[in-house]
């Protein structure tokens, strides 16, 4: 007989997932109600509103996929992208990758524009290959957890307008951490996930869609399929080739109508609307300057230890930062020894920086100075037990936080 769950209270510093808000928590312990019942729709309706907040948008269509947040790109990524339509890939990094596995799936005509792990593709770069292939979607990452920089997107809905194209942008990594203003990028469909900087479980995908987005999503509702991009016309899309991540399904089920389309996950719905009222009740900009302060720290305390950090300081995630491991260190070691002699977890890496970096997080309930601070002197503490004359780190982040306050 197995025994019960009891997991070590371990302090998730790494990449994501992050240790959840206990309030996250107790919300998902309450009792489950029926998909229809006015009690469980009215929470459902108060969710759109606090994600619309959370999103910085006037959207209607704004709500939760039931799933991780690869279920919140994927709904996207097959809702607007028809067999043999164009799509521009913006990419640096292992999620970009995953944007182009979907596309390939989903047998899109797709292009990439590329930047070298750690760097950002510049925008005069995105915009020449937009207005030379002239794409259906443009699709970018934000925040990028495996090369640890952020996208620039400012411009990204005024360009799509320009070429008559929908943008789809993953911030899975950043809504709640970082600024994500949808309605001033202008950007079409944006979707995220909890487990990062809203500090709750993996398992709900927040999305929010706009007008424009809307319209052609509808438009692949009673289709044929088989139908490819260049048959398409407003009135004759291509069918949407999935069931589940139906957007157009899935938003009548959220509608005033609440056409069935699955069961509702309602222990997920509590723990997405309590993320979306703790960021809203903390306020998002003290919210982004708290995970600006708590990446500043981490990386001037790598520093202080004798680490060099990853990548361009310029477009560097405030919530993630890459850290180089040293020559002559095993960083499974480190983080074996982080494990199991003070209970934090910090990522390692793929790809081409797989043995190469760690990845530190400070993200939602982690991204506060109690938690920066002991990461940093258990890091200090591995490294000088495997033979690296590590200085101080949590001297150097301490001042960081005390100079917040002068």
């Amino acid at each position: 007989m197995f025994a019960e769950i009891d997991p070590p209270q371990r302090l998730l510093m790494g990449p994501g997932p992050v240790n959840a808000y206990p309030r996250v928590l107790r919300a998902m312990s309450a009792d489950l109600l029926g998909q229809f019942d006015p009690e469980m729709t009215g929470y459902m309706n108060e969710t759109m509103a606090l994600y619309r907040g959370v999103f910085q948008t006037q959207n209607r269509w704004t709500f939760v996929i039931d799933g991780t947040a690869r279920a919140g790109i994927e709904a996207a990524l097959v809702s607007l992208t028809e067999p043999g339509a164009k799509v521009l890939i913006v990419r640096s990094g292992r999620f970009g990758l995953l944007l182009t596995e979907i596309c390939e799936r989903l047998g899109a005509d797709y292009v990439t524009v590329d930047a070298d792990w750690g760097q950002v593709v510049p925008f005069d770069r995105i915009a020449q290959a937009a207005r030379a292939h002239r794409p259906q979607v443009i699709a970018a990452i934000h925040g990028d957890t495996s090369t640890t920089m952020a996208q620039p997107l400012d411009s990204l809905g005024e360009l799509c307008r320009e070429i008559g194209a929908l943008s789809y942008v993953d911030a899975t990594a950043t809504l709640g951490g970082m600024s994500v203003p949808v309605d001033a990028w202008g950007a079409d469909i944006v979707t995220a996930g909890l487990q990062k900087c809203l500090g709750g479980p993996s398992g709900s995908a927040p999305i929010t869609i706009s007008d424009r987005a809307a319209e052609f999503i509808f438009a692949r509702r009673h289709t044929e399929k088989g139908i490819r991009a260049s048959d398409a016309t407003d009135g004759n899309r291509a069918r949407i080739g999935s069931n589940y991540f139906d957007l157009a399904m899935i938003m009548d089920y959220w509608s005033e109508k609440r056409l069935n389309h699955h069961t509702e996950a309602t222990s997920m719905l509590y723990a997405a609307r309590e993320c979306a009222r703790i960021a809203l009740q903390e306020g998002l900009e003290a919210r982004f300057a708290r995970h600006e302060l708590a990446g500043r720290a981490v990386v001037a305390g790598a520093r202080a230890i004798g680490l060099a950090v990853y990548g361009d300081d310029a477009h560097r995630m405030t919530n993630v930062t890459g850290i180089f491991i040293p020559d002559a260190i095993d960083g499974e070691t480190i983080r074996r020894r982080m494990r199991e002699d003070f209970e934090i977890e910090i990522g390692t890496a793929f790809g081409p920086l797989a043995g190469k970096i760690w990845r530190i997080g400070a993200m939602g309930y982690n991204a506060r100075k109690h938690k920066v601070l002991i990461t940093l002197g258990a890091l200090e503490g591995c490294l000088r037990a495997e033979g690296f004359a590590a200085r101080s780190g949590v001297d150097a982040a301490l001042e960081m936080y005390e100079a917040s306050h002068a």
